[in-house]
């Protein structure tokens, strides 16, 4: 996962971040495709030797980002002002967890780099929250 050349295969990610972990990779996976069908095409980036692979969902602007660590799946999402606003609006249907990890995430001239560790039931909801942020899925339906 942090050598150049080619992507991870799924086998590569199931093994690097975890079996446990991989399911929730791939429910939130699965949870872009069917909310948000033909909207994204998911790109593999290799972030150098430190950061090795990710793999981002965008459109004209970054959806998210699953960042596959050791042991563990974290998403990156990235709240732009108006995000911000709306995030803040709705922050409390959020769990503890989520909440903290949103207040405590760095503030950049981009935007709100946030930093979830997708390892529960729990956060796998947070998450659908906090992309229906970023933009509205067309179906409600999904993992």
């Amino acid at each position: 996962m942090t050598q150049p050349g080619n992507s991870p295969s799924d086998s590569e990610t199931a093994d690097w971040i975890g079996h446990e972990a991989y399911k929730y990779w791939k429910q939130v996976g699965r949870h872009i495709e069917l909310g948000y069908p033909n909207v994204f095409t998911p790109e593999w980036l290799f972030g150098g030797k430190k950061h090795g692979w990710s793999l981002r969902y965008k459109k004209n602007k970054s959806f998210c980002t699953f960042i596959p660590e050791k042991n563990n799946f974290a998403l990156l999402i990235v709240f732009g002002a108006e995000d911000q606003e709306k995030v803040e609006s709705m922050k409390d249907s959020l769990s503890v967890q989520t909440r903290k990890t949103y207040d405590d995430a760095a503030t950049h001239h981009d935007g709100k780099w946030v930093v979830i560790t997708v390892d529960s039931d729990i956060a796998m909801e947070d998450v659908r929250r906090l992309l229906a942020v970023k933009r509205k899925p067309k179906t409600e339906k999904g993992p």
